[in-house]
């Protein structure tokens, strides 16, 4: 095995010579700084005046009448079929109203997205801490009135 080792003569090929460094002059001190205040406040100035594309068509829309109450102020006491569309009956004032998917409730823009027999599921639009516009899930659940 001795003998083997001294026999043996790995070949390694040459490294090749190292290219020579040519220093390039740094212009980025020049340009805008990336964190600066004014280029902040600039594009949070122009994000605020472009409208999100989902409040800008619910504030084109005509309002509905239920859009003028709290929806903490509805109670759903029941639902129908209708020729295989639901309804959901909410009571509101002590005023019974019929309302079904698609049709908007409360006063953040709340649309009615499903109706089973126990619920209504709505899309609501509302501005978080930021005050970026986002869009919120909401359940009303039927109420049993107690006899």
């Amino acid at each position: 095995m001795e003998q083997q080792r001294h026999e043996v003569r790995p070949s390694v090929t040459p490294l090749s010579p190292p290219q020579k460094f040519n220093p390039q002059a740094y212009s980025g001190m020049d340009g805008v700084e990336p964190f600066s205040v004014q280029k902040l406040t600039g594009a949070l100035r122009q994000e605020a005046r472009q409208p999100n594309s989902a409040v800008a068509a619910e504030l084109n829309r005509r309002k509905e009448p239920l859009e003028s109450f709290p929806l903490d102020s509805m109670t759903m006491v029941g639902s129908v079929n209708k020729r295989g569309t639901p309804y959901a009956l909410l009571k509101v004032d002590n005023l019974l109203y019929q309302v079904k998917a698609g049709e908007y409730l409360g006063q953040n823009f709340g649309k009615i997205t499903r109706i089973t027999e126990t619920e209504i599921t709505l899309r609501e639009i509302v501005q978080d801490a930021a005050g970026e516009w986002i869009e919120r899930p909401t359940t009303l659940q039927l109420q049993e009135s107690g006899r």
